[in-house]
């Protein structure tokens, strides 16, 4: 045993060297050392498109509203009520590392007093008559916080740009190239005002799309950002010049393979502030979408939306406040951490600290126990971050499994994190060989909850112990054999959940669900395990299909269900929240059927930014 045991140490710090271990850095990539390390930031949409709550430059794009009408948004653009220092505060309570603003959307209204050629500008031409981007960089800049700059490379109101809308064009560049030029001297005037005025640490582009490398003239559009600051940061939004991914409104089901990515992500449906918008995500859905993107190495980049005079809405404000509560608990299980164990290990969000000596466990439920499978080395200790006195045995088998006992915790109204510490850094075995489980011996285990969660877990892997057992489609008269120490409350339990065990198959592949699940053997009912009781609604990413039904399994009650981020003209899947009633939870373990139109279709696919908004 001890040297079947060095042996898969040994290939374990092999086989998790992408997983465990730190990100390899090179020297030219120590200026992404605070990013990477931010985990959360805020996205500020601000502008005149604010005034009418309507889409930010979109709107005339599109012909939803004709350019002039647009741009009457600078008589009501007053910015009467608007104190940066408290935005600064509310941003740093949050728990945001950086903050990054529109400086400039689509629509070509330069929030600060540009002097390039036929700017239109806040200061100038607007209600508020005044600069309203230098006060708020002086805020971030005496708070500590780090300074993010979007800009639009695109500019539809200009009059040197060659698209005006979707359907008009002013010329083509290719015959009046010299006017081309003008834009770009044009774009490129601001961009040194920007980086003398205000050395940001991050340029957000946006826009892109519109034309090529070669015709931004990105390459030296760079070398004029580099000028002022070396080591500024770039998104990928300039042509693939960039430092790090921008995947948009959409959360990614795998984790993007870049080693610095920043998910885009708004509260609501809407970038701006718009009044009529309430469909905004529960402070709730916002944290667990934090460990989400803590758990697979990237960053939250939250917007929001404030008002034309300056304020913010309260529901944003109540979100802000309550992710700075999660945040000021937790600190050292979000910032600085890396990727997390893979999902055959851990059948939820995880991430590894700095130190690379903890493994943290992110926990959207109250239950009574966690397992993780295939760790080399044994922790030393276990811990609730954020309560001290939180005290949490385990037990850790031959196999590398272990097994923590959370009956005594309480837990987090949002997300509990649970930390695994470690004298030397954890390794992973290579091999993964869960402790070997017989279903007779699963039926005798004194813990129904304990056997309920075994079934699940080697039925999520394509091994169902129930095939041939005597199992019938309906949980009446089973034929199961039993034994004098058969739990007869394991038998209640597979009984009444008898459709999600008879002949059903292996679950969704990684990234989709943060537990176990089953599908139908045609594939169209798809079979959630929710463990203890959830701090809201189950989270379900990468569905293709359109939902028909969603109930609880062994009890017949249909529940309801929203779905977030799903824009109608975009393949991306939107996210779907299923609510179940605490009432309706059993006590053991919870299945939720879910009912499709067709076989079960996922999308894995990347996620990137929204060239299109119809």
């Amino acid at each position: 045993m001890k040297n079947r045991l060095i042996k898969a140490i040994f290939l374990g710090l092999i086989a998790s060297s992408y997983t465990i271990n730190a990100q390899t850095e090179s020297p030219d990539n120590s200026k992404m050392e605070w990013f990477k390390n931010a985990k959360l930031g805020i996205f500020i949409h601000w502008g005149i498109y604010s005034v009418d709550g309507i889409s930010e430059s979109w709107s005339f794009f599109n012909n939803y509203i004709n350019h002039e009408n647009y741009m009457k948004q600078l008589n009501g653009f007053s910015a009467s009520r608007y104190h940066p220092d408290e935005w600064t505060e509310l941003i740093k309570k949050s728990g945001a590392q950086y903050a990054v603003i529109t400086t400039k959307h689509h629509d070509g209204v330069s929030l600060w007093n540009s002097k390039a050629e036929k700017a239109v500008t806040i200061p100038t031409h607007s209600l508020a008559k005044k600069d309203v981007l230098t006060p708020f960089v002086s805020s971030l800049k005496n708070s500590g916080l780090k300074t993010g700059l979007y800009f639009s490379l695109p500019d539809w109101s200009h009059p040197y740009y060659d698209i005006h809308t979707r359907t008009k064009k002013r010329y083509e560049i290719k015959n009046d190239p010299k006017r081309w030029e003008q834009f770009i001297h044009y774009y490129q005037t601001q961009l040194s005002e920007l980086s003398s005025q205000y050395h940001p640490d991050l340029l957000w582009f946006d826009g892109d799309w519109e034309h090529s490398s070669t015709e931004w003239k990105a390459p030296q559009t760079l070398d004029i950002l580099k000028k002022y600051n070396p080591g500024i940061i770039i998104n990928s939004r300039l042509n693939n010049h960039g430092d790090y991914d921008t995947p948009e409104q959409g959360i990614p089901v795998l984790s993007p393979q870049s080693q610095y990515w920043e998910l885009c992500y708004t509260m609501n449906d809407s970038w701006g502030y718009q009044p009529d918008d309430h469909h905004y995500k529960t402070p709730n859905m916002i944290v667990r979408t934090l460990a989400d993107v803590i758990s697979m190495g990237g960053n939250l980049l939250l917007d929001i939306g404030p008002k034309p005079d300056g304020t913010l809405p309260e529901q944003q404000i109540e979100i802000l406040k309550n992710l700075g509560r999660w945040t000021s608990k937790n600190k050292e299980a979000i910032y600085g951490t890396t990727r997390g164990l893979p999902f055959e290990n851990f059948k939820g969000k995880s991430s590894v600290a700095g130190t690379k000596k903890s493994i943290f466990l992110y926990l959207e439920e109250a239950k009574d126990f966690v397992k993780v499978y295939g760790l080399a080395n044994k922790p030393d200790a276990v811990k609730i971050v954020g309560e001290r006195d939180a005290k949490v045995n385990f037990s850790f088998s031959n196999e590398g499994t272990v097994i923590i006992d959370l009956s005594k915790v309480s837990f987090d109204q949002d997300v509990t994190i649970v930390e695994l510490v470690f004298k030397n850094p954890p390794a992973l075995m290579e091999n993964l060989k869960k402790d070997r489980q017989v279903l007779t011996t699963i039926l005798e285990n004194k813990s129904t909850r304990i056997a309920a969660y075994d079934m699940a877990d080697l039925l999520h892997s394509g091994n169902n112990l129930l095939n041939g057992s005597g199992l019938t489609s309906d949980g009446q008269d089973m034929k199961i054999p039993q034994t004098a120490k058969t739990n007869p409350e394991t038998l209640q339990w597979i009984s009444k959940h008898a459709e999600a065990l008879y002949e059903t198959g292996k679950g969704l592949p990684a990234g989709h669900y943060p537990g176990m699940s089953a599908l139908s053997k045609d594939r169209k009912t798809l079979y959630l395990f929710v463990e203890g009781t959830p701090t809201g609604p189950i989270a379900l990413k990468g569905i293709k299909n359109n939902i028909s039904r969603i109930r609880i399994v062994g009890e017949g009650s249909i529940i309801s269900h929203s779905i977030y981020n799903k824009l109608y003209w975009s393949d991306t899947p939107g996210i779907i929240y299923i609510d179940v009633p605490k009432q309706r939870l059993d006590k053991n373990m919870t299945v939720i059927a879910i009912l499709l139109d067709d076989p079960v279709e996922l999308y894995r696919e990347k996620v990137g930014a929204i060239e299109n908004n119809l």
